[in-house]
């Protein structure tokens, strides 16, 4: 028991002899213990290092180290102060938002299926009258069109009505009518067309059937002028008139859809009207035979503006049958 205490003794005697100086008080709280031991650590010797709350801030704010930032911790509980928003200064730490990501678009430019430029189309198709209930002008008709851009086209059609038996096309309405009330409706035979017209292409797109097969198609105007070959039928008096075909001037306008079955076939559906001055046979029957004989009066008094609403049903070819796509330098 004597020799621990004579241990104890030398022990403490040596601590005192240590060079940081016989002044210094060392004050080792279990708080500040880690904290000064740093600032300690780099305190020359003969120094006062105690190691209590208040000199531990002091000498660290000197030192420029001591805590995270240069930032008072209080009783070191670090991760409590930055869940609750304080950033150790007394103030709350900055809110930042969260950067959000960005999505872009971005648009495919999709290649045109089926290009008309520098093309020569042929379009073979057969038109019908809508709009004349007292006789019918069937006809078959084809049109050739040059593309000189890829949404103009100047070109030519040709339509002809002469053909199988022509005192069939009129109805049974006009035929009882003319029966039944002696009155007679003037009707006309049409022999031919032909017409310079321009063709332009506005809208442009594709749609789908039954969620599976894909189609191009395109909508297009047409428009020109022409000539088309007429004659009046004689009914008021067959038995001394007949007429001969005479030519006409005459215009046309019309809209068209195009679809496409391949990259240079497809079908077409086209509405267009036929507009020119018609001169009908004449109602008046003179009341001798050798006037009846007079040509002048077979006719009537003035034209009559006549409108030929046709529907026309065709398919189209481009030629050539393949293109090649050439993109700006």
């Amino acid at each position: 028991m004597k020799q621990s205490i004579t241990t104890f003794w030398v022990a403490l005697m040596a601590m005192l002899a240590m060079p940081l100086g016989a002044s210094a008080q060392m004050d080792f709280s279990l708080d500040e213990a880690e904290t000064e031991g740093e600032a300690g650590a780099e305190a020359e010797g003969g120094a006062d290092m105690s190691f209590g709350e208040g000199e531990a801030e002091g000498e660290a704010g000197a030192e420029g180290e001591g805590d995270v930032g240069g930032g008072d911790f209080g009783d070191g509980d670090i991760i409590g102060e930055l869940a609750s928003g304080d950033d150790g200064m007394g103030g709350e730490m900055e809110q930042r938002e969260r950067p959000t990501e960005t999505v872009e678009e971005v648009f495919a430019v999709q290649q045109i299926y089926a290009l008309r430029l520098n093309r020569l189309e042929l379009a073979p198709s057969a038109a019908f009258t809508i709009n004349d209930p007292f006789v019918s002008h069937p006809a078959v008709s084809v049109a050739l069109n040059y593309w000189f851009t890829n949404v103009l086209a100047l070109g030519v059609n040709f339509l002809w009505y002469q053909w199988g038996d022509p005192t069939s096309r009129e109805s049974d309405l006009n035929f009882f009518v003319r029966r039944a009330t002696r009155l007679g409706i003037p009707i006309t035979e049409w022999q031919l067309g032909a017409h310079l017209n321009f063709t332009y292409v506005p809208f442009y797109g594709k749609f789908s059937v039954f969620r599976e097969f894909i189609f191009q198609y395109d909508a297009y105007v047409v428009g020109g002028v022409g000539m088309m070959r007429t004659r009046p039928v004689p009914v008021i008096d067959p038995e001394f008139r007949s007429f001969d075909f005479q030519t006409r001037v005459a215009f046309n306008l019309g809209i068209g859809l195009r679809v496409f079955l391949s990259r240079f076939a497809g079908i077409f559906f086209e509405f267009r009207d036929y507009a020119y001055l018609e001169r009908f046979e004449s109602l008046d029957v003179a009341p001798t035979s050798v006037d009846r004989q007079d040509e002048g009066s077979w006719y009537s008094d003035s034209t009559t503006f006549t409108n030929n609403m046709t529907v026309q049903v065709g398919f189209t070819l481009f030629f050539p049958f393949t293109f090649e796509y050439k993109l700006p330098k």
